[in-house]
């Protein structure tokens, strides 16, 4: 059985919109406010996650970003994921060009417990907040895994709404990423 793990950079108020700045909103770009140390220190634990990894779990709209860049670059990172089964939860992409990509089409609790089922190994999920949201809704989450940035932006689309219930999670392991990011990785905990 797959374990659903979703790994996510944000701010310190949990906000995950434009971290790039190529979206347009006002506060985009703060991914990119770091010393080259922790870009360094952040890739290499990027690295570390991919090698890891059985397949990557996206939604479209992260999927068509990591598409537009990935293909075409070089290097251990690059080559993991350029390889990795990639699995997209769409209702719209119907011809997928990153190779070994499947699009899961249909109800996406559906298909994401079918895939979780069939695959042994951490299926990874980047990015894709609405497809994270979903599986927390439906307690599909395995692991949670965060790097945090020295950064308030107080406003922005944040990883975490609202639930019909409360999820529990247990703090697994923190550490400090170059100088200014922290990684703190939860389980999910199964109430009784």
């Amino acid at each position: 059985m797959g374990k659903i793990v979703v790994s996510e950079n944000v701010s310190l108020d949990g906000v995950v919109q434009d971290p790039t700045g190529e979206e347009g909103f006002k506060h985009g770009g703060w991914f990119n406010q770091i010393s080259d140390k922790d870009r360094e220190a952040w890739a290499k634990v990027g690295l570390d996650e991919a090698l890891g990894a059985a397949a990557l779990l996206l939604g479209r709209r992260s999927y068509e970003f990591l598409a537009a860049r990935w293909p075409s670059r070089t290097g251990p990172w690059a080559d993991r994921l350029n390889g990795l089964p990639k699995y997209v939860v769409s209702s719209t992409l119907a011809d997928p060009d990153w190779n070994n990509t499947t699009v899961l089409g249909g109800d996406a609790v559906t298909e994401v417990s079918t895939l979780k089922n069939e695959l042994d190994g951490e299926i990874v999920v980047a990015a894709s907040r609405q497809l994270v949201s979903t599986l927390i809704e439906h307690d599909l989450l395995d692991e949670l895994r965060l790097i945090v940035y020295p950064v308030l932006l107080g406003a922005g689309e944040r990883l975490f709404g609202e639930t019909s219930d409360k999820k529990c999670m247990r703090l697994r392991d923190t550490r400090t990423i170059g100088d200014g990011l922290i990684s703190l990785t939860y389980e999910r905990v199964n109430e009784t």
